[in-house]
């Protein structure tokens, strides 16, 4: 079901973003915004686990500096038939773990000291399958993809609004919605494309959880990993790296309500809930086998 819904989310941004172009700049603005979009995500897609590693000041272990966390991420990687990820400890006491890498071959997973120290081992082996599930999922390459046309509506908007300013646009040709299609354009579209995108993101947090839990068992153990990283009283400073917000398995800066349409992340009673029944299932399936 998951894959679905991120499916026709994928497919609701290449409309939009089909949409869009034919209204501020025809075939030809399309592509142009495209490949700017393109080149400006495939940079960060390319590098993306040095500039993470190293914005957080991350700092790579073997086995012999944290034998816990190296073998956890080496027995979680071998149950889901994956290459050894690099193994990285940031210097924070804000629990949360993230993972980076645009392929299983070029992965790290990090955790923070302070999700060391609250975690028991079970804790800690379901938040270590949730990161494992992000790479496992090539969660980095489908985020790149959707920030690649998100980020090419935001460029056609740019356009649109700029060429209102100038006069440049808008009524010269009636054929492509003339005033309502540059409001369109310009601001609507764009929003959209934004909303679309942090949808895609909470999906694929729903599906890191679940194949967590397929991987390792710890259905449970993740519920109360979740819930005490929620309820911890030190925060990652996320509102100063937004760009990075998506990555961690916890998100401070996710809301409820309306503000919910704009966060990475799912409410965390909602992946709560949704692991506990998980769970249940798995015993069911268990007395049923």
């Amino acid at each position: 079901m998951n894959g679905l819904k991120i499916t026709l989310l994928m497919l609701g941004l290449l409309l939009l973003f089909s949409g869009v172009g034919y209204l501020v700049g025809g075939q030809n603005g399309m592509v142009m915004a495209f490949i700017l979009a393109c080149g400006m995500n495939l940079f960060s897609y390319w590098y993306s686990d040095r500039m993470v590693l190293k914005m957080y000041r991350a700092r790579e272990i073997t086995e012999g500096d944290h034998p816990r966390l190296y073998r956890t991420v080496q027995r979680v990687t071998t149950q889901a038939v994956l290459p050894m990820p690099k193994v990285c400890i940031v210097p924070s006491k804000a629990p949360n773990a993230f993972a980076t890498g645009r392929n299983a071959e070029h992965a790290a997973v990090a955790v923070t000291e302070g999700l060391l120290e609250i975690l028991n081992e079970d804790e800690l082996e379901g938040v270590i399958g949730h990161e494992i599930a992000h790479i496992q999922n090539k969660d980095m390459l489908i985020g790149t993809i959707a920030a690649t046309f998100a980020g090419a509506i935001a460029i056609l908007g740019s356009i649109a609004r700029w060429g209102a300013i100038f006069g440049g646009y808008g009524g010269r040709d009636d054929n492509r919605g003339g005033g309502f299609g540059l409001l369109v354009a310009a601001i609507v579209a764009p929003l959209a494309a934004i909303i679309i995108q942090m949808a895609i993101s909470r999906q694929r947090e729903y599906k890191a959880d679940a194949e967590s839990g397929r991987i390792t068992g710890k259905y449970e153990a993740l519920a109360t990993a979740l819930e005490k990283l929620h309820r911890a009283p030190v925060r990652m400073k996320l509102d100063q790296r937004p760009a990075s917000a998506h990555l961690m398995i916890m998100n401070s800066l996710s809301g409820k309500g309306l503000s919910s349409l704009f966060s990475t992340h799912p409410p965390v009673e909602k992946r709560i809930e949704k692991l506990q029944k998980l769970y249940q299932q798995s015993i069911y399936q268990g007395y049923a086998g």
